[in-house]
């Protein structure tokens, strides 16, 4: 069975497309077409990350094409990078990053609250290590069916006595719980697991209470 990708590292793309602070406008456009990714970091040093280049900041100097040089209400920040020619003038900084270590989760709550598409994944010392994105993140809900299934027996049902008996199904990532389960308090802590379990889509409950033996 295949292990559950848990971290960042366990789904990011370990080659990264990345351009130096001097890398010319045209340059990067042609590379971000040509690797087919919607940004890419801006390295100085020995692989350090200081910024990235998207396509927003990319359009910025399209968008301003016919401003009028004489106009006061563009923001400082949005005209210098219409005028920008190099990857160190037109990049967002400081980079907004993740590290390997992180959890699925976690990167995608950066992206969503931030509102970007990629993130450089990086070292104790800011180093690149590697990108993920949106479609990375998503690479969870390829497991199958089966791989969520035992996932969940061994690491959550067979931990709790009282849930072992349980029976789990799993159809299109939505895990159906059934069964007799004694402790109804256990509920609240069953569905936390079994949605941390990664791919799952969705938890549906079909328990029961035993019913009590004759006298």
């Amino acid at each position: 069975m295949a292990a559950s990708p848990h971290s960042v590292s366990d789904v990011m793309t370990h080659t990264a497309v990345a351009v130096g602070r001097h890398a010319g406008y045209k340059e990067v456009v042609e590379l971000m077409a040509q690797w087919k990714i919607s940004a890419v970091p801006v390295l100085a040093g020995e692989g350090r990350v200081i910024g990235v280049v998207s396509e927003a900041d990319l359009l910025l100097k399209e968008e301003h094409r016919d401003d009028d040089p004489t106009r006061t209400d563009t923001p400082p920040e949005r005209s210098a990078k219409a005028a920008a020619l190099t990857a160190g003038d037109l990049m967002s900084a400081p980079a907004v990053t993740v590290r390997a270590d992180a959890t699925i989760a976690e990167a995608a709550r950066i992206m969503a609250r931030r509102r970007i598409k990629r993130l450089p994944v990086v070292d104790a010392g800011g180093l690149l290590e590697g990108v993920v994105s949106r479609s990375d993140l998503l690479k969870v809900f390829l497991r199958t069916d089966e791989e969520i299934a035992a996932e969940i027996r061994r690491d959550v049902l067979d931990r709790v006595p009282a849930a072992e008996r349980l029976e789990v199904t799993v159809q299109d990532g939505v895990v159906t719980l059934g069964g007799d389960l004694p402790d109804r308090t256990l509920v609240p802590l069953l569905a936390r697991a079994v949605r941390a379990v990664e791919g799952t889509v969705d938890i549906r409950l079909e328990l029961s209470r035993p019913v009590p033996a004759g006298p």
